[in-house]
């Protein structure tokens, strides 16, 4: 990928991201309530949590998800003032299209 290639940085960007998102446990409220501090975890990792893997089912959701939602963002900017973001934007889409599709063969 070229360094210049801003579109598909911001689309790998923020996918990557969606992705770490996906993989976080939630935390139920009742666990950050009730502890005293004095009985608190210490030390580094000590309030870690194991992530969730990701099938590639999973992932391949999370990318879709983000695909669309790039595409709708984009039909959304209809003024005239907006074609940069929305051109953008479906440019980041197809960035995305592209790795669900696989590589190519030519």
């Amino acid at each position: 990928m070229r360094a210049r290639d801003k579109a598909a940085v911001s689309a790998l960007r923020a996918t990557l991201a969606a992705l770490d998102n996906a993989e976080a446990v939630p935390v139920v409220d009742a666990e950050l309530r009730g502890l005293a501090l004095e009985h608190s975890p210490v030390g580094v990792g000590a309030t870690e949590a194991a992530r969730r893997e990701l099938s590639e089912r999973s992932v391949v959701d999370v990318v879709r998800a983000e695909v669309a939602e790039r595409l709708e963002v984009a039909a959304q900017l209809a003024a005239p003032a907006h074609a940069d973001r929305a051109a953008r934007l479906r440019a980041e889409a197809a960035v995305l299209l592209r790795f669900l599709d696989g590589p190519s063969t030519g």
